[in-house]
């Protein structure tokens, strides 16, 4: 085992997997010589020269449209978009070419290209920098929808990516990049050195798309969690001491819905936790879906903490960012209500 960050392991992952398969390419905006603004990529040029590892222009649509018809030709392509809030240039390319080709071509073609992108906030990045789109995704059959919360699931989640079939949206909580972080912005950073999930083993291994994990057994209400919501969930429950079992969603598309299901029907009580805006989020799919299988089961109504139906402030980010402080108050309500 090894220790890393989740730069590091998301570069390990891309390594293991350009050297193991000559078909794997990587590309994206300063992902080559500079090796990424985040450092994802950095010495992978360098390793497996200008064919393998290169850098394209400022253009979102070309670059996944470039790596869907090389992913057609047979390749395995790894492309970067630098911010999830750039991906929208992008989105038809995903949504009318790399999601439907399968279905198109009846099996003839696929698309087997991996994108990665960079979301969330946390870091002062302000309304173009600090997005989490991941719900207009979840909505795209043929697409698979994936957030690691940690390093352990980032590079056993991106190897699984890049040796699927089919096309897989690979995002990354940045404000994770180098710690967990549960919303105690006045606090000092954390770093994963020490951190069971900053345990990386050396070389190949997988961790299964559509598979949730539980991060925390409890009996008195589930929380349903994602990226760094998932460390924002488990500060709120240490500090209010209430009883709860967190799940890490880890996959949105495929959704685990069997193991959110035994859940909420041992506990009887729902929350749902998600830095994204309220409104037509991630979170409004869960709600249904746990309705739909647990009513019967449902001491009080499913509750949701989100991120406000507004752009994502700069001068107001904690007030937007949902905190260990609005979870708790959450969840001490769901605990009183009869």
């Amino acid at each position: 085992m090894a220790e890393m960050n989740m730069i590091e392991a998301i570069r390990d992952a891309m390594d293991i997997k350009l050297g193991q398969d000559k078909d794997v390419v990587v590309f994206g905006e300063d992902v080559g010589y500079f090796g990424g603004v985040f450092r994802c990529t950095a010495g992978l040029q360098e390793k497996y020269g200008l064919n393998r590892v290169f850098d394209c222009p400022i253009n979102e649509s070309g670059i996944v449209g470039t790596g869907i018809g090389m992913a057609a030709y047979g390749l395995r392509p790894c492309v970067e978009v630098q911010f999830a809030d750039y991906i929208y240039p992008a989105y038809d390319q995903i949504v009318s070419e790399a999601a439907r080709l399968r279905y198109r071509s009846a099996g003839d073609f696929t698309a087997p290209i991996t994108i990665r992108t960079p979301c969330g906030g946390g870091i002062f990045g302000g309304q173009t920098h600090s997005q989490s789109p991941e719900a207009i995704f979840t909505h795209v059959s043929g697409l698979k929808t994936i957030m690691p919360s940690n390093p352990y699931d980032a590079k056993g989640m991106l190897i699984a990516a890049i040796e699927d079939d089919d096309p897989v949206l690979f995002l990354e909580p940045k404000r994770l990049y180098n710690g967990p972080f549960d919303g105690h912005h006045d606090r000092p950073a954390q770093n994963w050195a020490g951190h069971p999930m900053g345990e990386v083993p050396q070389g190949h291994y997988t961790v299964p798309i559509g598979k949730a994990a539980i991060r925390r057994e409890g009996k008195d209400v589930t929380i349903l969690a994602y990226g760094t919501m998932t460390f924002v969930a488990e500060a709120a429950v240490a500090e209010t001491g209430i009883d709860a079992e967190i799940i890490d969603l880890r996959s949105l598309l495929p959704l685990d819905i069997d193991c959110i299901t035994e859940s909420v029907r041992k506990t009887g009580r729902c929350m749902i936790v998600h830095e994204a805006t309220l409104t037509s989020g991630f979170g409004a799919e869960l709600a249904a879906q746990v309705q739909e299988r647990c009513f019967y089961h449902l001491e009080v109504p499913i509750e949701r903490v989100t991120g406000w139906d507004t752009p994502y402030p700069h001068a107001q980010e904690w007030d937007y960012f949902p905190g260990p402080k609005r979870v708790g108050k959450a969840l001490k309500a769901m605990m009183e209500a009869v």
